[in-house]
């Protein structure tokens, strides 16, 4: 790890503050006076220079960690040959970027679009399309996105409410109950929405049984199953998608992808069984710059890393390195691969702390619940300081 200035600061003498011109931001996001100027794999530099441990990768997004060559090289050499022609037509990315998707999942159709919420967007529509008027079944804790389809299918009040009234025909489900979901499952469902792991709900994997039972009320009744891997995707949890994983066993009819997809560019993904990929035609959906050259470049560059069985290996291998540490310091660890939280009272108190007196980047999800997700590139030794700085923290 480079130099850098000790992190023994205590709260009170830090130099944190907001960037000129920050006044003009909506304040849609709680920020911290924190304005990062620079990163490189697992570490960010803010612009005082004091240099941190990223335990959260963009929520999730850096798979490759900041400034990775490749995708540099690629977001350059693509930039320089051509950015966005419409979906009116072809581009070499789009094409290729597709057909390994595909292959490598459900072997049918793919839209892009620019985010995980798109993606689930696109998932409704097309399965309303396959079963017109139909509900959704959703679990408990899910979050899905915040736009007006996607949100309604988020059964969180704090969120939901305030937008209300929002699409009709969703109904929720516990998420450790497989007959009380597979009873909601009936005649009229269009389709059950389940995250393999639940990531805003404080990282909740879904046990093998709940998903086999939805798996089996889909088929019984004609519904499609969606699996949300918009965080949980893409190497995350130690497999390509986090269906792949042995805990999982399961296949879906739609999967939908963004965040790590485009290693930090922004990009999403709904792929679909052979039997859907004519369910949706053209003017049924759209996205301006949904499959453009420079995402699609930088996407097939993270594949070309993550989708191989060593680098795989290698994220389960630091996964549970950072697991024992976790439960070293007394914690009670969940989840899979590189996506774990622990709980803990008053979180944000402790990724504040985290952020101010010991430059780790940590996330609360909850008021007890603090998540971790790394860069997936990020070293044993890195792992190990930021297990010693947390350990500093609870210590103190």
């Amino acid at each position: 790890m480079s130099r850098q200035r000790s992190p023994e600061t205590s709260t009170s003498e830090r130099s944190a503050r907001a960037p000129a011109g920050a006044e003009w931001l909506l304040p849609t996001y709680r920020r911290f006076d924190i304005e990062f100027v620079r990163g490189a794999g697992a570490l960010l530099w803010d612009a005082d220079g004091n240099e941190y441990i990223d335990l959260l990768a963009g929520i999730a997004t850096t798979q490759l960690g900041h400034a990775h060559p490749l995708l540099v090289a690629t977001l350059r050499a693509q930039g320089e040959r051509l950015w966005h022609v419409s979906n009116f037509f072809y581009t070499e990315p789009m094409v290729r970027l597709a057909e390994r998707l595909a292959r490598r999942s459900l072997g049918g159709g793919v839209f892009f679009c620019n985010s995980g919420a798109e993606a689930i967007e696109c998932a409704l529509k097309l399965a309303r399309r396959a079963r017109p008027g139909g509900d959704f079944v959703v679990l408990e804790g899910a979050f899905h996105g915040r736009t007006f389809g996607a949100l309604s299918v988020t059964p969180q009040p704090a969120k939901q409410e305030p937008f209300a009234p929002l699409v009709p025909g969703v109904r929720v489900a516990p998420r450790d109950d497989p007959e009380a979901l597979r009873a909601l499952v009936d005649e009229r469902c269009a389709a059950v929405l389940v995250e393999p792991v639940q990531g805003e709900a404080g990282v909740h994997p879904i046990a093998s049984e709940v998903l086999a039972a939805a798996r089996a009320a889909c088929d019984e009744q004609g519904a499609l199953l969606v699996f949300d891997e918009v965080q949980c995707g893409i190497g995350r949890t130690g497999s390509l998608f986090a269906y792949h994983h042995e805990e999982v066993a399961v296949e879906p009819d739609v999967l939908c992808l963004a965040k790590g997809l485009g290693g930090g560019f922004p990009i999403g993904a709904c792929i679909t069984r052979p039997a859907l990929r004519e369910a949706l035609q053209p003017g049924d959906h759209g996205s301006t710059f949904g499959g453009n050259a420079l995402a699609c470049a930088v996407a097939n560059a993270v594949l070309d890393v993550v989708d191989d069985v060593a680098f795989l290996r290698g994220v389960r291998d630091r996964g549970e390195r950072l697991r024992a540490g976790l439960a070293s310091l007394g914690l009670a660890v969940r989840g899979r691969g590189l996506m774990l939280a622990f709980e803990i009272e008053d979180a944000p108190a402790l990724v504040e702390r985290a952020l101010y007196e010991q430059r780790l980047v940590l996330n609360a999800t909850g008021p007890t619940t603090v998540r971790l997700v790394p860069p997936l590139v990020i070293s044993e030794q890195q792992l190990d300081e930021a297990l010693a700085r947390l350990a500093r923290l609870l210590g103190g």
